[in-house]
């Protein structure tokens, strides 16, 4: 198997055609939801994808993130996308000093294989180099989804971003303590 070469991208690189041999696709079967207070576990089938459209929304959100100071971070395998991780620059939440990771994904053929961490660790080590003292993550509510946000470390958000909650009522507001070079802030 090819190693995993990593890095950041360039808003000028960024295009639909770096995304050719990218998979999204995700079977889904049970999901968190949030009922009077409490998180419970639920079935609802469905197939995440996404549509040309949404790749030319994608390539859209992460052109802007790179061009306004934010961080996309990509895993390649043969010279082709396999994984990508964005964080925004702009500080919210007040004492929480939250940076938002707008993005994480890892192509349906390279799943399980530690891509993922690499980019979570990446976003929190840059995300804390910047100021934040957590990492905010509007996360896909699938019970696999949620394992390896939990494994990372997350916990509910303390204070939920209202237009992630808006845009994606389904989601889990997470935060994740940023990293430091002397450990967590």
């Amino acid at each position: 198997m090819e190693d995993i070469k990593y890095r950041k991208l360039a808003a000028a690189e960024i295009c639909r055609e770096l995304f050719r041999n990218f998979i999204r696709r995700q079977e889904v079967v049970k999901c968190y939801r949030k009922e009077k207070g409490e998180w419970v576990i639920r079935d609802d089938p469905f197939i995440d994808d996404w549509s040309e459209e949404d790749y030319v929304f994608l390539v859209k959100c992460l052109k802007n993130t790179a061009a306004t100071g934010g961080f996309v971070y990509g895993a390649f395998c043969g010279g082709k996308l396999k994984g990508f991780a964005s964080v925004e620059s702009s500080i919210f939440g007040g004492e929480e000093k939250y940076l938002d990771l707008s993005c994480i994904h890892v192509s349906a053929d390279m799943r399980g294989r530690g891509i993922g961490k690499e980019l979570f660790l990446a976003a929190k080590n840059w995300a804390g180099e910047h100021g934040a003292k957590k990492l905010y993550i509007s996360a896909h509510s699938a019970v696999e989804t949620q394992a390896f946000y939990k494994a990372m470390g997350c916990t509910e958000a303390k204070v939920y971003n209202m237009e992630h909650v808006e845009q994606e009522p389904f989601d889990c507001q997470l935060e994740c303590e940023c990293l430091t070079p002397f450990g967590p802030r």
